[in-house]
């Protein structure tokens, strides 16, 4: 089964540029776990503050509350803002 965890983080005005450094060491120590095939970052166009990180999974099952993964994630940037966590299964 193909799925995807979403997390989205809204920050104050331009302090994103601060946080990406710490957003790509989190996806490098979070990376290459059991079942894991992508993990992306991604910025708004519009809102210089908001970012996307994208986790993409193939498993047996997928984890509706999310990975292991995805909630430290979450956990360590609900200190940076406002922290948006979901869970998307493949369409078939």
């Amino acid at each position: 089964m193909k799925w995807m965890e979403v997390i989205k983080l809204r920050t104050a005005e331009n302090n994103l540029e601060f946080m990406e450094p710490l957003l790509r060491k989190l996806m490098v120590e979070n990376g290459n776990t059991g079942g894991m095939e992508e993990i992306k970052m991604y910025r708004n166009a519009l809102l210089d503050h908001d970012a996307c990180i994208h986790i993409h999974w193939a498993s047996q099952r997928a984890e509706p509350q999310g990975s292991a993964t995805g909630l430290c994630m979450v956990h360590i940037l609900k200190d940076f803002g406002m922290v948006s966590h979901s869970v998307w299964l493949e369409g078939n």
